[in-house]
């Protein structure tokens, strides 16, 4: 992990040279061989992404969250 935080349940970008291959949510998140509810910096763990299994060494995975917003008037 670079920066930030990845919380089970996240949305995942997949980004390849440059250019997001895919856009997945996280099937699972690990550590050793316990599953974990988050991970940030400086936390090693491992994860899987739903219906995506296409992975390769120098791919970006980039986590964020989708937060729905009631509109105002």
């Amino acid at each position: 992990m670079r920066e930030g935080k990845i919380k089970r349940g996240n949305k995942v970008r997949v980004i390849r040279d440059g250019i997001v291959i895919k856009t997945a949510e996280l099937a699972s998140l690990k550590h050793v061989k316990d599953d974990i509810k988050e991970a940030g910096v400086n936390t090693e763990c491992g994860l899987s992404l739903k219906a995506y299994d296409d992975l390769k060494e120098g791919d970006i995975l980039e986590s964020f969250e989708e937060i729905e917003v009631a509109k105002t008037l």
